[in-house]
């Protein structure tokens, strides 16, 4: 699925997400509205190709007309951060059964 992506960073690093783990900016971890906790995705910048392998750990995001919200340490491997948010290619890598 197409759409498009943001982050978030420090002001949610060492912040409880809702699977219960606490929030970390420099881990490889992603909110989806509906994605399984633990559930893996590749997420590819459509603008330079760079993608990074997350893990859903939260829910979001909660701006219409976003489909993904990254940690910052994915955003950094998608060069996203100066824009804030770029179109991706997401690709479930693997689904958990436990929502």
């Amino acid at each position: 699925m197409n759409g498009v992506a943001s982050y978030y960073g420090r002001e949610h690093h060492g912040k409880k997400t809702a699977n219960g783990e606490i929030f970390d900016m420099t881990k490889l971890t992603a909110a989806h509205r509906s994605l399984p906790f633990g559930t893996h995705v590749k997420v590819t910048n459509l603008s330079n190709q760079r993608s990074a392998i997350v893990r859903i750990n939260d829910r979001g995001p909660y701006y219409q007309g976003r489909i993904i919200d990254l940690s910052q340490a994915a955003a950094e491997r998608l060069e996203m951060i100066k824009s804030g948010i770029t179109n991706v290619k997401l690709e479930v890598l693997d689904a958990k059964s436990k929502p």
